[in-house]
Formats: structure tokens, sequence, C-alpha cells
């Protein structure tokens, strides 16, 4: 898969599943993802194919000489195979439109000159290449963590403007492809658990207070897609006007702390009045999950959605939250044929998703994560 190491898919090494971290009951981790562009080229959209080889050829090569991490791998995903390129969609590494590289307004390209630099093991940090932008720095976090996130990723654009000039404005600030990024370039993300506010009938609440507050509301696998597992995206939608320590402040210090409670809140209420409800639920849960024989991702991820809910509110005994999130990584279709060491049908996926889950659910068998580390 690539030139400068291998992602090992059966450890539970990814940051964002490590299951630990501040507010990590409801908080999966915390992403900051900066967009830059090269001074004196065309932006992505309007680059000619001989413009992105250039901007991949010097960002490759400047990347790997920047000392950004211990080890840094790279694909070039022009070259990669399709199931690789989405089972890194998958991990949350590159975007849904680097896999068929797809811009905004152009049909898709495959063979578009395209690239990602991964740090391991742990996949920290990311940085793609010839995405929108010519460059999308990304830094996560377990849990509730955007500062940190944020320190990481502000070292590391640091080191690579050392090489690399900007495309940059005294007015504006760096100048983006979408006008929304446009000043720090910067966007803050957590991915958060939010099953019992679904459950209670709040989570539109909560979509509509997002909405209010300019900020964007997302599903797993972020812009494009649907809620899945109840695990939802909230991130800032604009850039210019404000600092990235003000944007960090309203999300870090005021923004996610209310929905962690407003999301806790609900699960006490669960507790408290619906306890024989919400107990049967996780159960019938496990009991499915440990015993199906064919089972689809949709409802493979609703029914480990209430598993770890189950988990971290101690309903469930010998059962890691770490390990709850790693199978919902795992049952992905790229990720689960990968495993199998094939590419499979749909149908096919469905039988092996559920032996996968019967494997590590089973009776006596998950009090450990998957192929730990």
């Amino acid at each position: 898969m690539s030139e400068h190491g291998r992602l090992d898919i059966h450890r539970a090494r990814t940051e964002w599943l490590r299951g630990d971290g501040a507010s990590c009951d409801v908080v999966l981790s915390s992403r900051v993802r900066l967009a830059r562009n090269i001074a004196g080229m065309p932006f992505v959209a309007h680059a000619s194919r001989s413009d992105r080889r250039q901007v991949l050829d010097l960002c490759r090569q400047r990347l790997l000489a920047s000392d950004l991490s211990e080890q840094l791998m790279w694909v070039s995903l022009h070259e990669a195979q399709p199931l690789d390129r989405t089972l890194l969609a998958e991990r949350n590494l590159i975007s849904k439109q680097m896999v068929r590289g797809l811009l905004p307004g152009q049909e898709a390209a495959p063979d578009a000159p395209r690239g990602v630099a991964i740090a391991l093991p742990d996949e920290r940090l990311s940085i793609m290449v010839n995405e929108e932008d010519h460059l999308r720095i990304q830094c996560i976090r377990t849990g509730l963590d955007l500062t940190g996130a944020f320190a990481h990723i502000d070292e590391i654009d640091d080191r690579i403007e050392r090489t690399i000039d900007y495309a940059y404005h005294p007015r504006f600030g760096y100048l983006t492809a979408c006008p929304t990024n446009v000043g720090t370039g910067v966007r803050f993300s957590v991915m958060l658990h939010l099953p019992a506010l679904r459950m209670t009938g709040e989570i539109e609440k909560v979509r509509h207070a997002a909405e209010d507050m300019s900020l964007a509301i997302r599903g797993w696998a972020g812009e494009g897609s649907e809620n899945t597992g109840d695990i939802f995206q909230l991130s800032n939608q604009t850039t210019l006007g404000k600092s990235e320590q003000d944007l960090l402040v309203e999300l870090h210090e005021q923004i996610v702390p209310r929905v962690v409670e407003y999301e806790r809140r609900a699960r006490r209420i669960l507790l408290e009045k619906r306890r024989t409800t919400l107990e049967d639920k996780v159960y019938r849960a496990l009991g499915v999950l440990r015993h199906a024989r064919v089972i689809s991702i949709e409802e493979a991820m609703t029914l480990l959605s209430l598993l770890r809910l189950g988990v971290v509110l101690g309903l469930l005994d010998g059962l890691a939250q770490q390990t709850v999130n790693h199978l919902m990584l795992l049952i992905q279709p790229a990720h689960l044929q990968r495993l199998r060491g094939q590419e499979m049908p749909q149908s096919a996926r469905r039988v092996a998703r559920a032996e996968l889950l019967r494997t590590h659910l089973g009776e006596g068998r998950h009090a450990e994560p998957p192929d730990p580390a």
C-alpha cells in the first residue's frame, strides 16, 4: 500500500479508537484540520494534470524530509487499489472525495495525481495532497482534546511552512478553494456518540442549535455522510473573521461540553425512568451480535451503538469500550474484506461480518479487545 511503512488494521492503534481521554463516554475523538495551498500554483479544481503532478511531487518530497513524525507513511492514492483507498477513508485518514479523485463540479478521476502522508503507528497525523486544496493537514486526539490537537497541528504547520510557501493574503489570510475556509483555514471537529439524545427524541434540537450557531453536524464519515450508529461529527463551518483561538475556545470550552452534558442528562433520564426498556435494548443488541449469521452494516452499527451505551453506563461487565470502538471499524466493508484477504460481494460480507462479531463477542470471549497491540 505504501512506500514508507504499513497500516496494521488488526491492531487497535488508531488514535480515535483508544476509548479514553476527557469525556470519552460521549466524545470519541477531536480533530483539527488545516487547509493550505501553495503560492503561485492554481487551485486543484483549476489545475491541469501536469500542475497536480508537480504539486504532488513537491509535497511528497518536502513532507517526507520535514521530520513530521517518527515514522511517516506515504501512499500514492492514484496508484493504490480501490479497496486500499476505501480502507483509508474508513479510518478517517482521507476524505471520501479522495477515494474517487472527486472534486467539486467535476467527474470522478481515480487516476488523478493525489496522495497522503500518515504518521505511524497511531495515525494521529495525516496530510492529504491534492484534495480540494493542495494540502489538507489533520491531527486527531482521542476524547475531547481539541487543544492538544491544535497544539500539534500548529507545530506541524510551522515545519511544513519552512519548506513550502503558502498562498496567503495580508487582509484575508490563508487562501483556500472553498470561501468558508478562507482566513485561518482551520476546521475544528469532534466525533460524538449521542444514542440517548436520539432515544429521547432530543437529537433534532441539537441539529437546530448547531445550525443556529453556524456549526455543521454530519454523520460518521463527515461531509455528505448519513448518521450511522448514533455517531455525529460537529464542526465549525466558517473561519473568516475569527482567530484560531476564538474558534477553539468556542467549540472546546463552550459548545461541546454543553452537548456532552445534554447527552449525559438524557442517559440519566433513561436510567431513572426507562431502565428496564434500556437494559432490554442493550441485551437484545448483545444477543443478536453474538448469534446472528447474517448482518448488514447498518444493523451492526445500530446494535454496536447500543452496546457501547451499555458499556459506558455500566450495564455490561467485562466488555471494554475500546473493543466496541474497534469493532465499529473492523465491520466496515473495506476492513472486512482486507481481514478476509479477498474482495467479496455484499451478501458474503454480511455473513463474514456476523462471523467476526460472533468471534469477538461470543460468551466468555469479549473481555479483551480484538488483536490487542
